[in-house]
């Protein structure tokens, strides 16, 4: 490992975090590439937002977690927000909404996304990050987040993607992505000031890196099982080929 017996400077520190979760990001991921490269049917793009909603459902009960394991009062004001963001309030949709209404936009029924059986590695990946978050501590629940250091320039691409190639899904439905592009520089940036302040010796930042690759590796053997059952097996079909419209 880059980490030795003496922690790094942070400013290294963070040159690894991003070097190390880089490269095994899953942007780099061959569904990613097929949809990146407008060769998914709309068949194929369903199942992917319908599983990925699984994983979507899930980003707050991890941060519930992380709050329920941190001690910082300083740091839980800061999380806390990510709640709010995902779940929404009383006069704001948040991120999980905003999914709802890209899948609306892909000519989903809601009851489509949220009562589907989606695939058992997508719900491994899912509940393997929220036990994640409850088992280690909460450095490592925000260190695992920080997978948002590259999503930015991942959702340009593919909101360049969408928007090129795939003209059936009606615009109104890139609200998600549009939203996420700042939020994640903001949740990143967050993040980041935590660790300056609480990730200081050499075993901490030993275990937020490991935290890291965990969250790239969970995220790419999320797309593997939807790669594997809707791209390589029946194919190319899926239960989502033909749609009634919401």
């Amino acid at each position: 490992m880059p980490i030795g017996d003496r922690p790094l400077p942070f400013d290294e520190f963070v040159e690894v975090l991003r070097r190390e979760g880089f490269q095994r990001y899953h942007h780099q991921h061959p569904f990613h590439r097929l949809m990146n490269g407008g060769q998914l049917t709309p068949g194929q793009m369903r199942a992917w937002l319908v599983n990925r909603f699984y994983y979507q459902s899930v980003i707050p009960i991890k941060d519930a977690a992380i709050l329920a394991n941190c001690p910082v009062r300083e740091v839980r004001r800061v999380w806390i927000r990510r709640i709010l963001d995902h779940d929404g309030t009383a006069d704001k949709p948040g991120g999980i909404e905003a999914w709802l209404r890209f899948g609306e936009a892909m000519g989903l029924r809601r009851d489509q996304i949220l009562q589907a059986d989606v695939l058992p590695g997508v719900r491994l990946a899912g509940d393997a990050y929220v036990n994640f978050c409850k088992t280690r501590s909460w450095l490592e629940g925000v260190a695992s987040s920080l997978t948002e250091l590259f999503a930015p320039t991942a959702i340009e691409e593919r909101l360049t993607a969408l928007r090129r190639h795939y003209p059936w899904i009606r615009p109104d439905g890139f609200t998600y992505f549009e939203w996420r592009l700042q939020a994640a520089r903001q949740d990143a940036a967050d993040a980041l000031e935590i660790l300056r302040q609480y990730c200081v010796t050499a075993e901490d930042q030993r275990r937020c890196l490991h935290a890291l690759i965990f969250k790239t590796e969970l995220l790419w053997s999320l797309l593997d099982a939807v790669y594997l059952e809707y791209v390589v097996r029946n194919d190319g079909k899926t239960p989502y080929d033909e749609v009634s419209g919401p």
